[in-house]
């Protein structure tokens, strides 16, 4: 496993890499079509909680000094509600923009020192228990990749899929 600069990151990082795992496997196999299915007319469809995993880590990078901007920004960001009349972008789409994006995230995580993690970062909450920091928010990125990877993998079963795999690619390093 690669060492960050900050020992404050080492649970994070293993959580980053698995999280890319994880969205691979349970997206493995589902169809443009499917990926496109609502249930009942109810839920989410896969694309919007990839599109919004995808905000997640664009958000990261971007608290985290990167300047990448989401092509897909106006569909989900911070967690934008579904528009049933907008045309989504596709399910490959959506992967490419996600090997584009997490390795330079993974990197700037393994770059960043405790000082740039303490810094404040403002989101609103103002919650006694809950600085606002880079690296709370970070957290919370994380914690939210967690969520959509579940609610991908309840969508996968629902849609009569097998479940994920834990196949996990020794060569993907990020």
């Amino acid at each position: 496993m690669d060492t960050p600069k900050s020992k404050k990151l080492d649970i994070i990082i293993p959580a980053f890499r698995g999280h890319s795992q994880n969205f691979l496997m349970v997206l493995d196999g589902i169809s443009e079509e499917n990926a496109l299915k609502r249930i009942e007319g109810k839920t989410n469809h896969i694309i919007w909680m990839v599109g919004n995993f995808l905000d997640m880590r664009y958000a990261m990078g971007n608290v985290l000094g990167l300047s990448e901007e989401f092509e897909y920004k106006d569909f989900f960001f911070q967690g934008k509600a579904l528009d049933e009349t907008l045309k989504y972008p596709s399910l490959q789409q959506l992967k490419d923009d996600f090997h584009k994006i997490s390795p330079l995230v993974y990197q700037k995580l393994l770059e960043v020192s405790d000082e740039e993690l303490e810094k404040a970062f403002p989101m609103g909450m103002n919650i006694d228990f809950f600085p606002e920091t880079v690296l709370n928010f970070v957290g919370m990125c994380i914690g939210r990749e967690d969520y959509l990877c579940g609610q991908i993998g309840l969508m996968r079963r629902i849609l009569g899929y097998e479940g994920m795999k834990y196949d996990f690619d020794k060569d993907l390093k990020y």
